[in-house]
């Protein structure tokens, strides 16, 4: 038997020399071999046992990380089922009179914009918000003075019956946080600076006795905290966000979703250790991958220990319109497609009320997918990768011997943005040509950064309509794909078109009586049998997979269907590219499809599966489509096309108009949430503005009426300054 010392997330656990090593101790924890004849799996080796001296916890088995990996990881569950979508079961979290946790529907919040002092706009506010049908309502409290306000606030909306559960935000500020513990149903506290101090971005370096010591000094100004929650029987959410996180958790292991963990987990021992467990845990990020990272993160912890807290989901500083609903549907949809998530909120750079309809949307979603349970039949799943992104390539078209037109520009390599287009828009071909987002020179189109890579074309036109098969022709000269079912094809052939078939077609052997070399895409749900997907495997001129579960499907679940495929394509060594392939409905809301292709598609994409897009909506515009489209890769961190803003949806901290104005506002996550941007424009003090080339500020204290222009020439004198085209 070997035994050591660890971490209990055990992360640092190495075989060597045939032994157990450790890299550093935080928690005790002892190791203990298993027999070599246990296996996880078929082929996953050796597997180890551990159990936590300190938490009591239940036994946690590891395993390698990969194969022949030497090192080990807990066994990777981070949900209850990877097949279909089935609820995590939390314990019920009490705030005020509401209850909250896996037996209760998921509850919805936002937070005030208006400065916590001025009491009558604030409770005006919170009216609002509890009139729009929210849970509950966040507010910042900063000093004394707005704690104090918090009293009045409370007061004047009981007299006007308003019950709605009020949740203190706090940073900085412990004894704040006991002021306003005594009445405010919730109290948010952030581990990044409830004890530390503001982060320096500073690299530290701790020995082991060190670090404890700054544990010891944790507790000590946290643990009154706990105890006043307790004694009034208040809630309390552990935040930890990804901007500010402490220079100690960053120096000790990373700017990362693992210190985003370890941040909360050191609070909630604390908890635990004091007998308190009316808590919650958030670990929210401007970048939807890093907050998803996070959160499976924290719930494989969680499942290791035996713990079953419920869970705030959130993208903080999402922004605005389409792309703060695609940001936030990318995130909080995908770990609601896995039964995560007890109370959620999306925040965006709008009033506050605002939030509330795509919160419920997305809520609805989760909802409707947990109590149908949707998925597929049970498969094992080896390939995905749940806790750190790495993605899967299709292999991109490449030009065969012979072929006149090039092929190679079908698909893009960060992600590929496919349109359905009709007959009609052929009769316009220009028109066609700028809704593609193509460059015209001369009337000719040209791609560029952001054109639509291919088209779908449902119904070709007549043989004798020359001017629209020339305006396809010059499509395909670009090297644009153009899709056309089979049967279309068969009957009007367009020359260099990719013929679209189905499993049915590819197995009669329909698609042979196409001229020999003609590309094919082939379009799966994804639930098909084996046997039928073997079907792929004879095929040579397969150029791409649509992968596409008719959107009103009951109980068959799309995200659950194309892990299904993607894991046998892994398996059989398969690497066709994939497009997600989406139909709605004629009728379906705008907010619904951006919030149901950000759910759908994203929590395939931030997995790294998946090489582009394909969103079709019949009556909803040709150029929302496009642009819904290229903000969903964006937001999976896959292809750039257009700046981007991570942008703070303010708070009463905030003393800016950020409706007005495209800032990052934050006081407590601004430079922290440069890791995702090249330049930073930050609320420092009231109408005063900070610079920042990535996290370092440049330029302090700027007059806010002149700060845009400042940023301007900090671009340019960076050389990133790009003037926009002229339209020739």
């Amino acid at each position: 038997m070997a035994t050591g010392v660890a971490p209990a997330p055990l992360p640092h656990v190495r075989v060597r020399d045939g032994g157990i090593g450790f890299t550093r101790s935080v928690d005790f924890a002892k190791i203990l071999s298993v027999p070599a004849t246990l296996r996880v799996g078929s082929s996953r080796g050796r597997v180890l046992v551990a159990k936590s001296s300190s938490t009591g916890s239940n036994t946690m088995e590891l395993e390698p990380s990969s194969e022949g990996s030497p090192l080990l990881v807990p066994r990777q569950k981070y949900c209850e089922s990877i097949y279909e979508t089935r609820r995590r079961k939390t314990r019920t979290v009490m705030v005020g009179n509401v209850p909250l946790g896996s037996d209760h529907p998921i509850r919805i919040q936002t937070m005030t914009t208006s400065d916590t002092k001025d009491v009558a706009k604030t409770v005006e506010e919170v009216m609002r918000i509890a009139d729009k049908g929210a849970d509950f309502v966040r507010i910042t409290v900063q000093g004394r003075k707005e704690a104090d306000a918090c009293f009045e606030i409370k007061n004047t909306l009981v007299q006007k019956n308003y019950n709605i559960p009020l949740v203190a935000d706090i940073h900085f500020a412990p004894t704040v946080a006991l002021r306003v513990a005594e009445c405010f149903d919730k109290i948010r506290v952030n581990p990044g600076n409830f004890a530390d101090r503001r982060a320096q971005f500073e690299q530290l370096e701790y020995t082991e006795d060190d670090y404890q010591k700054e544990l010891e000094h944790i507790e000590k100004v946290f643990s009154p905290l706990v105890e006043k929650c307790k004694q009034y029987g208040r809630a309390m959410r552990i935040g930890t966000n990804h901007g500010s996180l402490s220079d100690r958790i960053m120096s000790y292991y990373g700017d990362s979703p693992r210190g985003m963990v370890e941040s909360a987990l050191e609070f909630a021992r604390i908890c635990r250790k004091l007998d308190f467990h009316n808590f919650v845990f958030s670990m929210k990020a401007s970048n939807p991958v890093i907050m998803v990272q996070a959160y499976r993160l924290l719930v494989a912890e969680m499942y290791n220990l035996g713990w079953d807290y419920p869970l705030h989901l959130g993208v903080t500083e999402a922004g605005e319109g389409e792309d703060g609903r695609m940001k936030s549907a990318i995130g909080i949809g995908t770990l609601l497609m896995d039964g995560l998530g007890d109370t959620i909120r999306v925040s965006l750079t709008e009033p506050p009320e605002e939030e509330i309809d795509p919160c419920r949307r997305l809520a609805n979603l989760g909802t409707h997918a947990a109590d149908l349970q949707i998925g597929v039949a049970p498969f094992e799943e080896k390939h995905r990768r749940y806790f750190d992104f790495q993605r899967r390539s299709g292999q991109l078209p490449l030009q065969k011997e012979g072929e006149e037109v090039d092929y190679r520009g079908v698909l893009h390599r960060d992600g590929s943005v496919l349109m359905s287009v009709s007959l009609d828009q052929l009769k316009a071909p220009e028109l066609l040509y700028r809704s593609l987002a193509a460059k015209l020179v001369v009337g000719m189109p040209f791609k560029d950064l952001a054109t639509v890579d291919s088209i779908l074309l449902r119904e070709l036109p007549p043989v004798e309509d020359a001017q629209a098969r020339l305006a396809l022709k010059r499509l395909v000269d670009i090297s644009m794909g153009v899709l056309t079912p089979l049967s279309e094809q068969l009957t009007k052939l367009l020359p260099h078109a990719i013929a679209l078939v189905n499993v049915d077609e590819l197995s009669s052997g329909a698609h042979k009586l196409l001229p020999e070399g003609t590309r094919l895409a082939v379009t799966l749900r994804g639930d098909e049998s084996y046997e039928q997907l073997d079907l792929l495997k004879g095929v040579d001129d397969i150029t791409m997979l649509l992968h596409s579960v008719p959107y009103g499907e009951e109980k068959t679940g799309r995200v659950h269907a194309a892990r299904r495929l993607f894991e046998y394509l892994e398996t059989n060594g398969l690497n066709f590219p994939v497009i997600h392939h989406i139909e709605f409905p004629k009728s379906v809301n705008r907010d619904d499809l951006v919030i149901g292709a950000g759910a759908n598609v994203g929590a395939l994409l931030v997995d790294g599966l998946g090489d582009g897009v394909l969103l079709e909506a019949a009556d909803q515009e040709f150029e929302f489509l496009r642009d819904t489209s290229f903000n969903l890769l964006q937001g999976c961190r896959m292809r750039n096309t257009k700046t981007e803003y991570v942008s703070c949806p303010s708070c009463g901290r905030t003393l800016f108009d950020l409706q007005e104005i495209a800032i990052m506002g934050c006081i407590v996550n601004g430079p922290g949430e440069m890791a995702d941007a090249d330049f930073g424009y930050v609320g420092g003090a009231p109408g005063k503005i900070d610079l920042y080339v990535g996290k370092t500020v440049v330029q302090r204290g700027i007059a806010m009426e002149g700060a845009t222009d400042a940023l301007i020439q900090l671009i340019k004198d960076h050389g990133r300054w790009v003037d926009p085209p002229v339209e020739e």
